[in-house]
């Protein structure tokens, strides 16, 4: 292999992926600006409002403790005139570990910047995962594990999930492992048929599953007797605490402070003698022009 290739399935140093500056973010979209204003604070309203994720951003905003995987780094090679053309396909996941999970792919020339918009398009793709206690083999009624089985398919891959009890992990692959454990799933069964050799497949097939968790419509007292969780069990709220400052300060106008002779601090001696002198002279005008007027 040549030197400073980066091998297949490698991740990259955290150091190469710097934060982003989000005191400068302009938002465009209307979401972006719901977000900035403050009227969407979390990560559920987010995705409740239906309005799509077009910025990654309101992922850093809302969701500001996420991790991110790289899944899979794929060489591909286009012959042309003028030569061999090398690009690279990158698969990321992006998740908190507390229902939120996102899945994207990114093209380029450069690993580094590939790698950088997989992550933001994993972070716009990002979905809310049901969980729960589905196995009746546990009773314990917490959000380690699925609430019923489902079934994703991409290509050839079909990625079926099922409930376990606590204690046995994750007993998938491990491209559907990383997936599971960022979205905040502990204990799963799993049962995979295809060309699971497919990163890209078995990865798309694994999401669609933790898709489905979502797209099933549970009864409100059902869900409350079965203790099924849909999205983070402590939810971050976003709150604006320059901005409140900022504009409590502009309502309250600051009081005048007086020193120990009584005056205001930063006025001068002279200027309020001559405000005094001013005073003294129009009040004696004012009586000579009472004087005059009577009889």
């Amino acid at each position: 292999m040549p030197r400073g290739r980066q091998r297949r399935g490698q991740r990259p140093p955290r150091d190469s992926r710097p934060e982003r500056d989000l005191s400068q973010w302009n938002p465009k979209t209307k979401l972006g600006k719901l977000v900035l204003g403050g009227t969407i604070t979390t990560m559920g309203e987010a995705i409740a409002s239906g309005l799509p994720i077009r910025e990654p951003e309101i992922v850093d905003i809302l969701l500001p403790e996420t991790e991110d995987e790289v899944l899979d780094v794929n060489m591909v090679q286009r012959m042309t005139d003028s030569g061999r053309r090398v690009n690279f396909v990158i698969t990321c996941v992006v998740g908190n570990k507390d229902g939120f999970v996102g899945l994207g792919r990114a093209r380029g020339r450069e690993v580094g910047p590939s790698i950088r918009r997989a992550i933001d398009n994993a972070k716009t793709n990002m979905i809310e995962v049901k969980r729960g206690c589905g196995s009746w083999e546990c009773g314990c009624f917490r959000a380690h594990s699925l609430p019923f089985r489902v079934v994703g398919r991409s290509g050839s891959v079909e990625v079926s999930l099922k409930p376990a009890p606590q204690g046995v992990g994750l007993a998938v692959g491990d491209v559907a492992k990383s997936i599971l454990r960022l979205s905040g799933i502990t204990d799963a069964w799993g049962l995979t048929r295809g060309h699971t050799k497919t990163t890209v497949n078995y990865a798309l097939a694994a999401f669609e599953a933790l898709r489905k968790t979502a797209a099933v419509k549970v009864p409100g007292g059902l869900a409350e007797r079965l203790k099924i969780r849909q999205g983070a069990e402590q939810v971050y709220v976003h709150k604006l605490a320059a901005a409140s400052v900022a504009a409590e300060s502009a309502a309250a106008p600051e009081e005048p402070e007086l020193t120990a002779n009584g005056r205001i601090e930063g006025t001068d001696l002279a200027e309020e003698a001559s405000e005094e002198k001013k005073e003294t002279t129009e009040k004696t005008e004012d009586e000579a022009d009472d004087k005059v007027e009577k009889p």
